[in-house]
């Protein structure tokens, strides 16, 4: 599929993308709002959660540079030791910028 994003057509991509979006944001909480939200929808959700995250970052981990995977490293070792995402993070963006710059 080919859509041409010269002039007005480009506006109506990200128009429609920005739609769809927002229309299953919004579809999902209003799905949510009529599930009882009990232990084991809890857990569910907990799950799902980390799922999402192994598959975005189980490919960067296989066909990534050395700097992605020394990131990936150093962010999970950092997360093990301090149980914070944000720390983490920071830790593997600084990790991956330093690799790549020396």
């Amino acid at each position: 599929m080919w859509v041409e994003t010269t002039g007005f057509s480009g506006f109506l991509v990200i128009l429609a993308m920005a739609l769809v979006t927002l229309s299953t944001r919004w579809g999902g909480v209003l799905v949510m709002s009529y599930i009882p939200i009990g232990y084991r929808v809890k857990q569910f959700i907990q799950a799902m959660s980390g799922s999402v995250l192994v598959a975005l970052l189980a490919p960067l981990a296989v066909t990534g540079d050395n700097g992605a995977r020394l990131a990936l490293l150093s962010t999970a070792v950092t997360m093990l030791i301090f149980k914070r995402p944000l720390p983490a993070i920071a830790v593997g963006i600084l990790v991956a910028a330093l690799y790549r710059q020396i």
